[in-house]
């Protein structure tokens, strides 16, 4: 990555955006979870993100106008049974990036930096989401293909670029991840529980025996 962004700067002689968005999705109970998988989503999710800021971060300097935008995820913000490694990646994103502006504001930097918390996008991310032992992966497709996948990316898309423009430093996509986030503010607790009796209606079934 230091590489990239060495040679992404001697290409084009200034870098003034760099967007951070590495995910992979994973679904289980911690009780079924093995370290390694635990470790695979940290390692993408959050040191993906890490590795491109940190890389880029003296080029964004350098450039007088430089801006960081880094997509962490609702469960960067909530929480869901299942989740617990998808949604510890994804707080750690977002308190690396929060970290991190302070940082640029303290410092004086011309850099500004967003995080970013998209809602259910209709992507192939659960399509290719790892699940723990004994669960079936088509069944976690189809939970969040049916039931959350409810923007296109390239409304995403627009929205990332319109928070970017207008310097934002925290972009929400969708109504349901501002309804949400609302929500954990206003009852942190309350959305714990909710989650937690509202996950029975997205449960995923077990892996399918060969016959």
């Amino acid at each position: 990555m230091l590489a990239y962004a060495a040679a992404t700067r001697a290409h084009f002689g200034v870098v003034n955006q760099v967007y951070a968005n590495a995910g992979i999705a994973y679904y289980g109970e911690v009780a079924r979870e093995e370290f390694k998988d635990i470790e695979r989503v940290l390692d993408v999710n959050f040191w993906g993100v890490v590795n491109t800021a940190k890389a880029f971060l003296p080029h964004l300097i350098d450039s007088g106008d430089g801006h960081v935008v880094a997509v962490s995820s609702l469960f960067g913000l909530i929480t869901l049974p299942g989740q617990s490694s998808y949604s510890a990646s994804k707080f750690a994103v977002r308190g690396f990036t929060e970290s991190l502006r302070q940082e640029m504001l303290v410092a004086r930097h011309p850099v500004r930096v967003s995080c970013v918390h998209p809602g259910g996008i209709r992507t192939s991310v659960a399509r290719s989401a790892g699940v723990a032992d004994g669960l079936d992966p088509d069944s976690v497709a189809r939970v969040f293909d049916r039931r959350m996948a409810l923007h296109s990316p390239e409304m995403a898309a627009r929205t990332i670029l319109t928070g970017v423009r207008r310097q934002r430093a925290r972009i929400l996509i969708g109504g349901e991840a501002k309804l949400f986030d609302l929500l954990n503010r206003v009852t942190p607790i309350g959305s714990q529980r909710f989650w937690a009796w509202y996950s029975r209606f997205l449960a995923v079934a077990p892996r399918k025996q060969a016959s």
